[in-house]
């Protein structure tokens, strides 16, 4: 019995060997290729529009999400404009709250009452729930914990009178 079952593997083998294979492609350009020329219409064996290439592959991956959120970064001047990006900077992008740095604390008084028509304007250019809230705080004021001369404990008390 095994032996006819090998028999029958062999013969299925080399009838297939011996047939033409026939290659298809699907929709997407993928699979299989096909033999020849494309004719006269459209056809996925034709040359591409690279960002047509990259919009679909951006897609099967699932890397709308993160491109949107690099455009925030890296188009911060057109996002928001460029009077306001001459004076913010965007620092971080978790869950939805994106946080910038003002240069002055007027700026960012400044931006936090234009917060709603920032968002408006990032979810115009990147689309919706990309950013959902804004974090706007003021320039980073210098540590004094740290330094050349710093003393553990609360050091002398009759520093400032």
């Amino acid at each position: 019995m095994a032996r006819a079952v090998l028999d029958a593997a062999l013969a299925k083998r080399r009838a297939a060997q011996q047939a033409p294979r026939r290659r298809t492609v699907n929709a997407e350009g993928e699979g299989r290729r096909l033999r020849g020329y494309s004719g006269p219409g459209p056809d996925p064996r034709d040359p591409q529009l690279f960002g047509s290439v990259l919009e679909r592959i951006m897609k099967q991956r699932g890397w709308q999400k993160p491109a949107a959120e690099a455009t925030v970064f890296g188009a911060w001047e057109k996002v928001v404009g460029s009077d306001i990006a001459k004076h913010s900077n965007p620092i971080k992008l978790e869950g939805g709250v994106l946080t910038v740095e003002a240069e002055s604390t007027a700026w960012a008084t400044q931006l936090r009452m234009l917060a709603a028509t920032l968002l408006r304007s990032i979810a115009a250019e990147v689309g919706h729930n990309v950013v959902t809230r804004l974090n706007i705080h003021g320039p980073a004021a210098p540590s004094w914990n740290r330094g050349p001369r710093k003393v553990q404990g609360r050091g002398p008390r009759d520093t400032y009178g």
